[in-house]
């Protein structure tokens, strides 16, 4: 009898106006019958399929979100939630690694570095970097990392266009 394993991933994005995106993907893959004698031949496995089904999410949701960060970053109605330890929820703030990653954008950016993003960040989500949610730093990294790559105009979001 074959050993089947079976991966699923699901994920929701929130959209601008209380709206979201969300996409799944899951699998099941046939393993070689010796596949449970060996543990890490089987957590590969396992976690390759999780890796295409993760990859897969990912593609389906850049591909339904509305092109530009300048659009759907505006408002963080719909940002991951946390319960604060006063009882009452906020937004979850940006990680130490999405601030450090996002200083190191701006500084490989000609024309940006680290005093422009703050001016940027201002611009697009109304707060100064320091202040951004943990959707929000996602989000911005997306855009510089577009940036980076000659996809997104900097420029334009700075002159308010």
């Amino acid at each position: 009898m074959p050993l089947k394993l079976h991966v699923g991933v699901c994920r929701k994005v929130g959209l601008p106006q209380y709206g979201s995106v969300s996409a799944s993907c899951s699998a099941e893959v046939e393993l070689p019958d010796q596949t449970l004698d060996n543990h890490d031949a089987f957590q590969r496995h396992a976690r390759d399929a999780y890796k295409a089904c993760e990859k897969a999410v990912e593609e389906q949701l850049s591909d339904r979100q509305v092109a530009g960060c300048e659009e759907n970053c505006r408002t963080t109605a719909s940002t991951p939630v946390r319960q604060n330890g006063n009882g009452t929820s906020g937004p979850r703030p940006a990680t130490e690694k999405q601030m450090q990653y996002l200083s190191q954008l701006a500084t490989r950016i000609e024309g940006l570095g680290v005093r422009r993003l703050d001016t940027l960040t201002e611009k697009v989500f109304g707060v100064p970097v320091a202040a951004l949610s943990s959707f929000d730093a996602s989000k911005l990294i997306d855009l510089l990392k577009k940036a980076q790559a000659g996809e997104a105009d900097l420029q334009a979001v700075l002159d308010g266009e």
